[in-house]
């Protein structure tokens, strides 16, 4: 067993190639998500479902592109990179709104974190729930608890989470974005089917009636939340644009990336949005692929949640190796000194597998964090309630006004021009879709836990 110090500074993967920064994109969207779906659009109807996907995809786009854009400053393509969107942030707007931005950005990777493994233990259940189904028939009971599955994919978490950063887990994202298109593919495909069984499109133009107005707007604002989670990929997209080298410009690339990746993403969404309602109608279950409104072939439905879970071990890495290297930076910068945090303790494994490298900051803060992140999915385990809350949370303030701000700073956009007024009024309605997602979704996450 050797020691050495650690170098805290990442080297940039050389790689021009977009295709990797798109499996990023795609690995951090395609996720629990797609799954409410086909809730999402039963509570909105046949007009306005649709029609907030797709405007979803669109301002997802905007956005992310005048992100991009803010990767170098001043210039957006000979200035200094801004290797995260909280460096973006202080370069372009100063310490106060870093502060807020970092405790907002950090809080809702770890809500990410939550929502990923109820809906990874959620999967698991449903395998077991499927198999008990086909053996003993559709009405036996099939109960199974949540913790020893959220227990397992905890532990699975700590190993994988000792990936040093996030440029070493491209595999990792590959993989995960193969195992999205495939469960995706058979959500799509029963849904289908199931339509063709029933001989009829179920659904109407206004969705699962309700017993009041109010009833009816809480679930259709909550499924805006819902809907807005799944375009949720903002807050890292800096990151995943820092794994590129020019030239040609990262913002160019990335801007590729992002068209690819929203392009394909929406579609995946609204067929299993479309069809999983046109299926199911007003009883349209919460999670597509869990909620059994698929029986049979059961051996499908068992390989679509294994590779829901598959996916989910990537994707919980997307948004939590930012927060990894958050924490680690401070603590360096914290205690320069300490051996605890800047030594790497190295293990000569076997041939042909390369050393093994233990920095004692990393095993524990990073084990302590998928604990806690495990933990509080035990207590709120539930599926739409918490997406929405998250989808509310990060919308407006991380995907629309941090990146609509620093874009008029950086290209000193002036008050009252048609640029300005526009990007203001882009900015008003979002954030007026956020307050009322995020009163909906939160009165539904405390209705929730008061009637379990």
């Amino acid at each position: 067993m050797g020691e050495e110090s650690v170098d805290h500074e990442t080297p940039l993967l050389h790689s021009d190639i977009s295709p990797k920064r798109t499996a990023h994109i795609i690995t951090a969207v395609i996720g629990s998500g797609v799954l409410s779906f086909a809730w999402s659009v039963a509570q909105l109807g046949w007009i306005a479902g649709p029609a907030s996907v797709i405007c979803f995809a669109i301002i997802t786009y905007v956005s992310s592109s005048l992100l991009a854009d803010c990767f170098r400053s001043p210039d957006p393509i000979n200035g200094t990179r801004n290797r995260s969107y909280i460096d973006a942030v202080r370069v372009n707007l100063g310490r106060t709104q870093t502060l807020f931005c970092g405790l907002l950005q950090n809080l809702l990777f770890y809500g990410t974190g939550v929502a990923y493994v109820i809906t990874t233990s959620t999967s698991m259940r449903a395998i077991q729930r499927s198999n008990c189904y086909h053996r003993e028939g559709h009405e036996a009971p099939c109960s199974y608890g949540e913790t020893i599955y959220m227990l397992i994919f905890g532990l699975v978490q700590i190993l994988i989470s000792q990936i040093p950063d996030f440029h070493s887990m491209e595999w990792l994202s590959i993989v995960a974005s193969i195992m999205s298109f495939t469960y995706c593919f058979i959500g799509f495909g029963l849904s289908f089917a199931k339509v063709i069984e029933n001989g009829r499109i179920k659904g109407s133009i206004t969705g699962v009636p309700e017993a009041s107005i109010a009833d009816k707007l809480w679930l259709a604002f909550q499924a805006l939340g819902d809907i807005a989670f799944a375009y949720g990929y903002g807050i890292i997209l800096l990151e995943i644009q820092d794994t590129l080298k020019s030239p040609p410009p990262e913002n160019k690339v990335m801007k590729k990336a992002s068209m690819a990746a929203i392009f394909i993403t929406t579609f995946f969404y609204l067929c299993c949005g479309c069809f999983g309602y046109a299926a199911f109608g007003s009883l349209a279950p919460g999670n597509l692929l869990t909620g059994f409104g698929f029986y049979e072939p059961y051996w499908l439905i068992d390989f679509a949640n294994a590779c829901i879970i598959l996916h989910l071990v990537g994707a919980y890495q997307i948004y939590s190796q930012p927060v990894f290297a958050f924490g680690e930076r401070w603590f360096t910068k914290k205690f320069p000194t300490s051996r605890f945090v800047n030594n790497f303790y190295t293990f000569k494994n076997i041939p042909p597998l390369p050393p093994l490298k233990i920095n004692l900051l990393r095993v524990c803060f990073r084990t302590a964090y998928v604990a806690s992140t495990t933990a509080v999915a035990m207590i709120f385990p539930y599926f739409n309630d918490v997406l929405g809350v998250l989808g509310a949370l990060n919308f407006w303030p991380l995907a629309i006004y941090f990146p609509v701000e620093m874009y008029m700073v950086q290209n000193k956009i002036e008050n009252w021009t048609r640029k300005w007024i526009v990007l203001r009024i882009f900015s008003l309605f979002c954030f007026l879709v956020t307050i009322i997602s995020l009163v909906a979704s939160i009165e539904g996450l405390i209705s929730a836990k008061s009637s379990s």
